[in-house]
């Protein structure tokens, strides 16, 4: 399930045995988010979301909604964790 966090829906694009993916999904938890996870390694279509998308097929990649902005593609692990860090110190 998606959550919605200061206005903005988020998505990772993950693979289940990859090491930054898990580094990711582990900080995902320790933040207590809720964020859709879509693997890409169990389905093409996944796959051809992201890259349609994002431009690339690298995971992990963080999509970020924005209610009246662009669709961000976030892209490295260590970007992403920074990113939701930041977002879970906003709203706390």
């Amino acid at each position: 399930m998606s959550r919605m966090t200061k206005a903005n829906i988020l998505t990772l694009y993950q693979q289940s045995l990859c090491p930054y993916c898990i580094k990711t999904r582990k900080a995902i938890k320790r933040l207590d988010l809720k964020i859709t996870m879509k693997d890409v390694g169990f389905s093409g279509k996944v796959r051809q979301e992201l890259i349609k998308g994002g431009g690339k097929s690298q995971v992990p990649c963080l999509r970020i909604e924005g209610k009246n902005q662009a669709t961000q593609w976030l892209y490295e692990s260590a970007d992403i964790i920074r990113y939701l860090e930041s977002l879970k110190s906003a709203s706390a």
